[in-house]
């Protein structure tokens, strides 16, 4: 049997938002698993191994997590980052040597695919790249950074993407080809009570606090609502943590001095967030820069309707799957807008087409993808 390690740094543990890419990843993991045999080599607070039927994860001691949050251009950061970069080829060649595997497939970009690079030349094993948007938006912004990521991905056998811009964005930096690949995730039943099937709707949102999320935007544009909109709202829960924590408390504050019905929590794991999807009527992405978010996803798994910015490829998939409501432009009164139109107007979200949408974002599907793109066994 073709066995393939998984080198990335997101994989589910106790840190605090780790749960919607580590799970994606983990259910893939599980899905592969039942074609290969997979070891997954992880970033983690502690050295850990667990081995379980044709999946087998090490995890490898880091600094600290979630490491999205280290910074190359902050001097104090650097201790950490170089901390993390030998233990993951240091991790890495223990697995390649110990395993011998047939592939080896880096999430992310850097510093996974760095690492996939100097293992599969020294072991001559072919490597792949799975990028997000941050390998392609934020570290190729830096010039001697962008030199590397850009080697990785030429040098890779194959390159994958999670959204159809990214890929188109990838392309045009290698000039090699780039496939699309989702990141869907498995979520369980929701446990609570059936969402509403009119007015007053409910209103969530789940993620990180950071600007790119555009978490400013929403909590300005809930601001904007007027009493007429909130009539129509039974209750707006935003979940998450980040960056913008403090100044999301206290919007969240502001709103509910004034009497609005908001609710503001922490991050969820994977139970907590299909709860919170399935009971919500909207899921808000009032995002700046977007790929396709787990999310996305998530409500298309559990039937929730999206309202959006137009940003990445939620244009395209609003287009081909009407999924809900897309704003006109990346304002918080665009938003507030969009908000309106749906509480106010129920048609105009009533031709979501999930049912087209949900063998596109499904881990088995992403599972055969790769493995027949990458030819590891027989179609």
């Amino acid at each position: 049997m073709p066995h393939v390690v998984l080198i990335t740094t997101s994989y589910p543990d106790t840190t605090p938002g780790a749960e919607a890419a580590g799970s994606f990843v983990e259910d893939f993991a599980l899905s592969l698993s039942k074609h290969v045999e997979v070891t997954v080599v992880a970033a983690s607070l502690r050295d850990q191994r667990t081995n379980s039927d044709n999946l087998n994860v090490w995890r490898f001691a880091v600094p600290r997590l979630p490491l999205s949050l280290l910074k190359p251009w902050i001097p104090t950061h650097w201790p950490a980052i170089v901390s993390t970069l030998r233990a993951g080829r240091r991790a890495l060649a223990e697995a390649v040597r110990h395993n011998k595997p047939d592939h080896i497939l880096a999430l992310w970009v850097l510093p996974g695919g760095w690492w996939a690079g100097e293992l599969g030349r020294q072991f001559d094993i072919p490597y792949s790249t799975w990028a997000l948007g941050s390998d392609v938006w934020s570290l190729a912004r830096i010039p001697l950074i962008k030199s590397k990521l850009v080697a990785v991905l030429r040098n890779a056998s194959a390159r994958y993407a999670d959204g159809y811009s990214l890929c188109r964005d990838v392309e045009k930096l290698t000039g090699a080809n780039c496939t699309f690949l989702p990141s869907s995730r498995r979520l369980p039943p929701p446990r609570l009570k059936p969402r509403q099937t009119a007015m007053p709707y409910r209103l969530a949102f789940l993620g990180r606090w950071h600007e790119n999320k555009g978490i400013d935007l929403l909590m300005e544009a809930l601001s904007l609502l007027g009493n007429g909109d909130w009539n129509k709202i039974e209750e707006v829960r935003i979940h998450g943590g980040g960056p913008l924590l403090t100044e999301t408390r206290a919007a969240g504050r502001r709103l509910v001095g004034a009497g609005r019905p908001v609710v503001i929590g922490d991050y969820l794991d994977r139970q907590g967030a299909s709860d919170l999807i399935g009971w919500a009527d909207f899921l808000l992405l009032p995002s700046r820069i977007e790929s396709i978010p787990v999310v996305f996803s998530d409500a298309i798994q559990l039937g929730t309707r999206i309202i959006a910015t137009p940003v990445g490829d939620l244009p395209l998939l609003h287009e081909r799957y009407c999924f809900g409501l897309l704003a006109r432009e990346v304002s918080a009164p665009a938003f507030a807008a969009a908000i309106r139109s749906a509480v106010r107007d129920d048609s105009v979200t009533s031709s979501v087409r999930f049912d087209a949408a949900l063998p596109d974002f499904d881990v088995d599907s992403t599972t055969r993808r790769f493995l027949h793109s990458s030819r590891l066994v027989s179609s």
